[in-house]
């Protein structure tokens, strides 16, 4: 139908790669709208959600808002590269999408018009926390700063509501069932 399906299961060393050769091959294969599932995707580094956005967002779009504890904000933006903008776009969510899945499927909706999320609300991970070594043995965690959407929404115990929220059931997983995403491929073929 046109519609391209591309997960992403956590974001490492080698998800910018394997992220960017999907993309090309969507668009080589002409494409026409994506469904983007995130769904039980724990995060990983944030550069390489930065780089994901960024084929998906025009350059100078903001991705991510850093917030320390002072109130001062640092914007993370689209890199260049964009070429999905333009493409209807459905993002699966759930309860196991968290840190840096959060944040592109907040950065999409946020900068994105054609953008729908589809699942149930994420897991709420947007903090910045820092290794501060307090003796040879000992070191302590702290969290430094929090995770904004775009727009400005705090993700950090919050999470993202999905635009349409559906779930999966135990009955559905038995029986290869994915009303998230049938109902994400619907929303996608409406839109073309």
């Amino acid at each position: 139908s046109g519609i391209a399906y591309i997960r992403i299961t956590r974001f490492g060393d080698d998800t910018e790669n394997g992220f960017k050769d999907a993309v090309s091959e969507a668009v080589a294969k002409k494409a026409r709208g994506i469904v983007l599932d995130l769904r039980n995707n724990p995060g990983g580094l944030l550069d390489t959600a930065v780089d994901a956005a960024s084929l998906m967002l025009p350059s100078g779009k903001v991705v991510v808002i850093e917030e320390n504890g002072a109130g001062k904000r640092d914007e993370m933006k689209a890199r260049g590269g964009d070429v999905l903008s333009l493409l209807p776009t459905a993002v699966l969510i759930n309860e196991g999408s968290a840190s840096a899945s959060e944040i592109l499927a907040g950065a999409l909706r946020d900068n994105r018009d054609n953008v729908t999320l589809v699942g149930k609300k994420s897991f709420g991970k947007g903090s910045v926390q820092q290794l501060i070594s307090v003796s040879k043995d000992m070191s302590v965690k702290i969290t430094v700063a929090h995770w904004l959407t775009p727009s400005g929404k705090q993700i950090n115990t919050v999470g993202i509501a999905p635009d349409v929220e559906i779930g999966l059931s135990a009955d559905d997983r038995q029986n290869n069932r994915d009303p998230q995403l049938d109902k994400a491929l619907e929303i996608v073929k409406g839109k073309l």
